[in-house]
């Protein structure tokens, strides 16, 4: 099979030929028919990740078939079509594991990191690590969804705000696209918030009710203006660009971090206090929320907007997405 690896912390992607890979038991080997590329993917090529071993091939927004399923797999079958995502399985031991909260284990698996992920024309994976892709979905669309769009969805879904209430989602990039469309379908009045007049039209057309250009008007000034957001939902990656929206939110509103910055959210406790405000982060889900991501974008008309790449050209591919100027998400097909 031919696969995209990373050689060393820093190193080029390289197009190899590899052996078919053989699924351990509980395991299956899955042909990818399509592999997102994410921003997070460079984690593991500039060596930022701890404990990633090299040679590595990154990938996790994976979709395919299962090709051959390991012994002991009893509730999937070769020929389904599945995705494998960030998650890529737990161990069960300690109490993290035991409590359900698999995507904060120190120890866990992650596709793409700890182990190969979907770079490549054949994978494997742990069938716990599995989401059915819904026949509606192309492998394309379905492959983004493993991980921007499960993001999205499962922040918004548990964010506690309820149909009419008021939620902006800053950025409308490859993460604030989808939870545009997301915000929209759950029944939120949905702001759109962004830089310049250009993704105006765009947030229209992908449901949100109202357009904050934020070059032009102060956001938080804008949103309390509207009764003030219940939600926020940040996904740029700019903590600046996040600290001026704290004052856009309502009585009880939360900001909802997904887009990832190394820099501090300025919040002073008197925010907090009076506004009983809080600041909440959001890491992608396991398996079953996937499935639920894709079906529910099966069945509202979710889509992610892409761009597509031959698995020879996945340099190409990634750079295209780290320079920002993909739109909006980069997507590889084999």
């Amino acid at each position: 099979m031919k696969a995209i690896q990373i050689t060393s912390a820093g190193g080029p992607f390289e197009l190899v030929e590899r052996e078919l890979p053989a699924p351990p038991p509980a395991w299956v080997r899955i042909r990818v028919h399509a592999c997102g590329i994410c921003h997070s993917d460079m984690l593991a090529k500039e060596g930022h990740w701890p404990g990633v071993q090299y040679p590595r091939v990154p990938g996790h927004e994976v979709a395919g078939v299962i090709d051959e399923p390991g012994a002991n797999v009893t509730t999937w079958k070769k020929g389904q079509r599945v995705g494998v995502g960030w998650y890529g399985g737990h161990c069960g031991v300690c109490n993290p594991c035991r409590r359900g909260q698999f995507i904060h284990c120190a120890n866990g698996a992650i596709t793409g990191f700890s182990r190969d992920g979907g770079y490549a024309e054949y994978m494997i994976a742990p069938a716990q690590a599995l989401a059915l892709i819904p026949d509606e979905l192309t492998f394309a669309e379905a492959a983004p969804l493993m991980c921007a769009g499960v993001t999205t969805f499962n922040a918004l879904r548990h964010a506690g705000a309820q149909p009419g209430d008021l939620v902006a989602v800053q950025a409308i990039g490859g993460l604030g696209h989808l939870g545009v469309q997301y915000a929209s379908k759950f029944g939120f009045r949905t702001v759109a918030i962004s830089r310049g007049t250009k993704a105006r039209e765009l947030a229209l057309q992908l449901g949100a009710h109202a357009y904050i250009d934020s070059e032009t008007q102060n956001p938080a000034e804008a949103l309390q203006a509207m009764g003030g957001a219940k939600v926020i939902l940040a996904t740029s990656p700019s903590a600046k660009a996040m600290t001026a929206l704290v004052g856009g939110l309502g009585l009880e509103g939360r900001l909802l971090v997904v887009g990832a910055s190394a820099e501090p959210i300025e919040i002073s406790p008197i925010q907090l206090i009076v506004g009983m405000h809080s600041v909440q982060g959001w890491a992608s889900g396991i398996a079953t929320d996937s499935e639920d991501t894709m079906a529910f974008s099966a069945l509202a008309g979710v889509r992610p907007m892409i761009e597509t790449f031959p698995l020879e050209r996945a340099p190409e591919a990634y750079d295209r997405m780290t320079s920002g100027k993909a739109r909006f998400r980069v997507v590889l097909t084999m």
